[in-house]
C-alpha cells in the first residue's frame, strides 16, 4: 500500500526505492506480500513483477478485489460479477501471472469497516473464478464473524483480513474462533494505518526494551496468536528491517499484559 503515491493513488515519488524494499523483503525472508490492483491503481502491482518476477517459488502474493479508484483517488465499490472478473484479470496481467494465489474479496457495503449483509453474490462469482483455475485460494476482507461463516459454505476461505491493533480490538473473538479452524488472520493497520498509534503505554514499554514502539506493536500481534500474519507496510528499507525484527522480539507475560491494557 505504501509503495503507490500519496493516498495509495498514482505513482510513488522514487520508483527505485520501492523496488529496493521490495528486493530487500523477499531476500531478508519475506514470503507474503499484499497488494491489490486498486493501489495505484494498477501502479503496485506493477513495482512487484519489475522488482521480483520471476517470483521465488515460495513467494505468495496476496491481492484483493472489490474496489476500483476514482478520478479523484475515491474508493469506489466494484462488487459485480462483471467487475470481479475484470478485477482478477487485471490483477493476473499486471502480477505477470497465470493464477493468483490467494484473492481476498472484500466487502464494501461499507468502505470504511465491516457492515452486515450478503456476500452471496460476489462470492460465488469469486468461487466460479477459482473454478476456471485463475484463483487458487480464497480469502474475505473487512468483514463480520456472520460473513465469514456464511462464506464458508460457499467455498474454502484460507484468510481473513481486518482492521485489528493494539488499541483497535473489536475482532478479540473472531481471531481466536479462526485460530481453532486453522485459518489465518491478517491484521490491516496493524501500526494504526493513516493514523500512527499512539500511547503512553507502548512507548514506556518500548522504552523498557529499548526498542521503537512500532516494533513492539508488530511483536505484541505475533504474541497474540499463532494464526495472525502481519503486513505492516513500508517505502523504506530502513524500516522494513525495524519491522522484520519484530519478529525476534520476546515480550514477558507483564510486558503483554501492559500492553493489553491499551484497547481498555
Amino acid at each position: 500500500m505504501q509503495l503507490a503515491g500519496r493516498g495509495v493513488f498514482g505513482p510513488p515519488k522514487d520508483r527505485a526505492a520501492a523496488i529496493a524494499v521490495l528486493r530487500e523483503a523477499v531476500a531478508s525472508g519475506v514470503n507474503h506480500i499484499d497488494t491489490a490492483d486498486f493501489y495505484g491503481p494498477h501502479i503496485t502491482n506493477q513495482i512487484i513483477r519489475e522488482a521480483l518476477s520471476p517470483y521465488p517459488e515460495d513467494l505468495v502474493i496476496v491481492t484483493k478485489i472489490s474496489a476500483r479508484r476514482g478520478a479523484d483517488g475515491a474508493w469506489i465499490p466494484a462488487m459485480s460479477r462483471k467487475e470481479l472478473t475484470e478485477a482478477v484479470h487485471d490483477n493476473l496481467r499486471h502480477l505477470g501471472v497465470d493464477v493468483l494465489e490467494v484473492v481476498n474479496l472484500r466487502s464494501m457495503l461499507n468502505v470504511h469497516h465491516p457492515a452486515e449483509g450478503s456476500l452471496e453474490e460476489p462470492l460465488n462469482a469469486v468461487a466460479d473464478l477459482q473454478r476456471q483455475g485463475l484463483v487458487r485460494h480464497v480469502g474475505l476482507s473487512n468483514v463480520t464473524a456472520a460473513q465469514v461463516s456464511a462464506g464458508r459454505k460457499i467455498c474454502e476461505i484460507v484468510c481473513v483480513q481486518n482492521h485489528y491493533n493494539l488499541a483497535q480490538r473489536a475482532d478479540d473473538a473472531l481471531i481466536d474462533a479462526l485460530a481453532r479452524q486453522s485459518i489465518a488472520y491478517v491484521p490491516f493497520f496493524p501500526l494504526g494505518g493513516f493514523t500512527p498509534l499512539q500511547s503512553a503505554t507502548l512507548s514506556a514499554v518500548a522504552d523498557r526494551l529499548g526498542v521503537p514502539p512500532m516494533q513492539v506493536a508488530l511483536a505484541w500481534l505475533l504474541h497474540r496468536s499463532p494464526n495472525i500474519l502481519l503486513i505492516p507496510g513500508t517505502s523504506s528499507v530502513k524500516h522494513l528491517k525495524e519491522n522484520l525484527a519484530a519478529a525476534e522480539l520476546v515480550l514477558s507475560p507483564a510486558d503483554l499484559a501492559e500492553l493489553g491494557g491499551i484497547a481498555a
